[in-house]
């Protein structure tokens, strides 16, 4: 009987941790940071930790010398590289799903599309986002080693396919923080 018991709650902890044939597994602890560099003259910098949580990823930070009481465009970038001038080396918005460019809070929207940021009559933006369907791991959804930028204007969620945000004037790489 005992024998039987342990094989009954062995298979339904299996079944638990299944879905269809895969192992389903807790998402790890992760964690990355972004230093934030002005490019092609911009005196934009600032420092942003991102974080996984069970609602996706939760980025803070500060990004200074924007204008005062301006609004920017703010999103992922498909690529973790900001050396190429206007840092194009980034590419496009991040965008796993091929959807279009929309507000994050609604659908459809591009993965790497987060809320604009608002800067203070000091030119500092205070950074507390979620980003949701997003990782910091391995995969499809993943924003580990792709950029951040920083646009010139706010965007509006509407031009596609970007938002019409303006010239990229702050870069930075998502890195893993172990």
């Amino acid at each position: 009987m005992r024998y039987l018991t342990a094989s009954i709650i062995l298979a339904g902890c299996a079944l638990s941790l299944s879905d269809g044939g895969h192992a389903l597994a807790a998402p790890p602890e992760a964690n990355a940071r972004a230093s934030i560099a002005g490019i092609d003259g911009n005196n934009v910098s600032g420092s942003l930790e991102f974080k996984s949580t069970p609602e996706g990823v939760h980025i803070t930070g500060t990004i200074n010398g924007l204008a005062p009481n301006g609004r920017n465009g703010f999103h992922v970038h498909e690529n973790g590289d900001c050396s190429a001038p206007e840092a194009k080396s980034a590419g496009g918005h991040f965008n796993p799903g091929d959807n279009a460019h929309g507000h994050p809070k609604s659908m459809p929207h591009h993965a790497g599309d987060i809320p604009n940021l608002d800067a203070n009559a000091m030119g500092t933006a205070v950074v507390d986002v979620t980003m949701d369907g997003v990782n910091l791991g391995t995969g499809h959804e993943s924003i580990l080693n792709r950029a951040v930028i920083v646009h010139g204007k706010a965007d509006d969620y509407a031009t596609q396919p970007a938002g019409d945000s303006g010239p990229r004037i702050a870069c930075g790489v998502i890195s893993s923080r172990k």
